[in-house]
C-alpha cells in the first residue's frame, strides 16, 4: 500500500459515494437502536428472528460499541423513574443543553452494577455478548475506523467521527433531551415527554417521544393519520420478510351501536384506552367550552382564557405553582369550566385510586351520572359516547 492508498483509499471512492455512505451506515445504526435495543430488548413489543438480532447486535458494536444489556437497563431505569432525581438523563432536572451536548456522559454515568442487576434482565448472555460484544467493545468501533480508512483514505477519519457522533447527539442528546423539553403532546401521560415532530424520519420514529411514554410497549410509534414512524415501516418490512412480528401497537377499542349501559365491558374498555379518553375530554369538552366561555367575557377574562385550554388539561404532577394560580383564577371566574375540570380530574383520579372489577365499574357508573346531572351538554355528549365502549374482538398485531 503506497502514500496514495492512504489518501484516497483503496477503493478511491468519489465524495458522493462517501455521502451516500455516511448517510446510509448512520440510518442503519439508527433503525438498529429503535428495532433492536428500544422496541424489542427494552419494551418487548416486537419479536425478532434470531438472524436478525445477530445482525442488529454486531452493527451495533462495530458503529456504537453499545452493549444491549447496559442500554436495555439504562431505558428501563429511565421509564420508571421518569423526570425524577434518579432519572438517568432528564432535561427537567439537568436542564436542556447538558443533557442535548453531553447525554452520553449522563448516560455513563448511570451505568452501575445495581442498574444493570435490576434492570438488565432477560438480554442476551451468549459467548458472543460474554466474550467479544461486551468485554471489547472497543474493537468493534476501531474496526469500523479501518474499515472506514481503507475505503476513503484520510477523509475515512471524517467519516468515522460522524458515524461515531450520530447516536451520542440524535439519540443521547435530541431524544433524551428535546424529547422532554420542547414539542407538542398527544396524550398528558405524567412526566414531561414530548413529540419533536410529527414525521419521525431522521430518527427513525424516536422523535415521537409522548407517544412512546403514553403505550412504552407499543410496536409502532405514531398514533395520528399524520404522523409517520420510519421505524414502523421497517419493522413492517423485517415483518413481510419473516423477520419481525409486532406483539403490540397500541390499545383496541370497539363501539356498540345503541349501547347506553356501562356494564364491565365498557369500564375495562375505557381503562384500557384511557390517554386517548382524557385527549378527547380535552378536545371534545374543555376545548369548546372555554371558546363559548371566552365569547361571553370581558375583556380581562379573555386574556385569561387565551391558554386555558392546554393548562385546565395537563397533568396534576406537570402543572406549577404558577399555572396552579392561573387555574385557580380561570375556576373562579367561570362555574361551567370549574365543573369540567373538577370532573376531569376526578376521571384521571378513577384510574389510579379505585380498585378492580366491581369497584371501579361502580365508581365510573357514579362518575358518568354525576357528569350527566351537570346539564353541561359537551358533557352528556361525552359520557354517551362513553357508553359505547366495549371490549374488542381480538386482532393480530400485523393486521392494524
Amino acid at each position: 500500500m503506497n502514500l496514495a492508498d492512504w489518501w484516497y483509499g483503496l477503493v478511491g471512492f468519489s465524495i458522493p459515494v462517501m455521502v451516500v455512505y455516511t448517510l446510509a451506515t448512520c440510518h442503519i445504526t439508527l433503525v438498529s437502536v429503535t428495532i433492536y435495543l428500544h422496541r424489542h430488548s427494552a419494551h418487548r413489543a416486537l419479536e425478532l428472528h434470531p438472524a436478525a438480532q445477530h445482525f442488529f447486535r454486531f452493527w451495533l458494536w462495530m458503529t456504537t460499541g453499545m452493549s444491549t444489556k447496559v442500554w436495555t437497563a439504562v431505558h428501563r431505569k429511565h421509564h420508571v423513574l421518569t423526570e425524577t432525581e434518579d432519572d438517568p438523563h432528564s432535561p427537567q432536572i439537568y436542564g436542556l443543553a447538558p443533557i442535548l451536548f453531553r447525554g452520553a456522559e449522563y448516560y455513563r454515568d448511570a451505568i452501575t452494577d445495581e442498574t444493570l442487576e435490576k434492570y438488565g434482565r432477560g438480554t442476551p448472555s451468549d459467548w458472543l455478548e460474554l466474550n467479544l460484544y461486551g468485554p471489547h467493545s472497543v474493537l468493534g468501533i476501531a474496526s469500523l475506523a479501518v474499515l472506514d480508512v481503507l475505503l476513503f483514505g484520510t477523509l475515512g477519519a471524517t467519516v468515522w467521527a460522524l458515524q461515531m457522533m450520530c447516536i451520542p447527539f440524535l439519540a443521547a442528546g435530541v431524544v433524551n433531551g428535546v424529547g422532554h423539553y420542547w414539542g407538542y403532546r398527544n396524550f398528558e401521560c405524567p412526566d414531561a415527554s414530548r413529540n419533536v415532530v410529527p414525521w419521525a424520519i431522521l430518527i427513525c420514529g424516536e422523535e415521537l417521544h409522548n407517544n412512546h411514554h403514553t403505550y412504552p410497549n407499543s410496536a409502532k410509534l405514531s398514533v395520528k393519520p399524520w404522523e409517520f414512524d420510519m421505524g414502523w415501516a421497517w419493522i413492517r418490512l423485517l415483518q413481510r420478510l419473516g423477520l419481525a412480528k409486532p406483539l403490540y401497537t397500541g390499545p383496541k377499542v370497539a363501539r356498540a351501536d345503541g349501547k347506553t349501559s356501562i356494564d364491565m365491558d365498557t369500564t375495562w374498555a375505557v381503562l384500557n384506552d384511557r390517554f386517548r379518553v382524557m385527549a378527547r375530554y380535552a378536545e371534545e369538552v374543555v376545548a369548546p367550552l372555554v371558546e363559548q366561555e371566552r365569547k361571553h367575557a370581558d375583556a380581562f377574562t379573555r386574556r385569561l382564557l387565551r391558554r386555558s385550554k392546554h393548562i385546565l388539561c395537563r397533568h396534576d404532577t406537570l402543572v406549577n405553582e404558577r399555572q396552579r394560580r392561573h387555574i385557580s383564577e380561570v375556576v373562579g371566574a367561570s362555574p361551567i369550566l370549574k365543573t369540567i375540570y373538577e370532573k376531569r380530574l376526578e376521571l384521571a383520579q378513577l384510574w389510579s385510586e379505585k380498585g378492580r372489577g366491581a369497584e371501579l365499574m361502580e365508581a365510573f357508573r357514579t362518575w358518568c351520572a354525576e357528569a350527566e346531572e351537570t346539564g353541561i351538554q359537551a358533557l352528556s355528549d361525552f359520557v354517551r359516547d362513553l357508553k359505547s365502549y366495549t371490549t374488542p374482538t381480538p386482532v393480530r398485531a400485523h393486521d392494524n
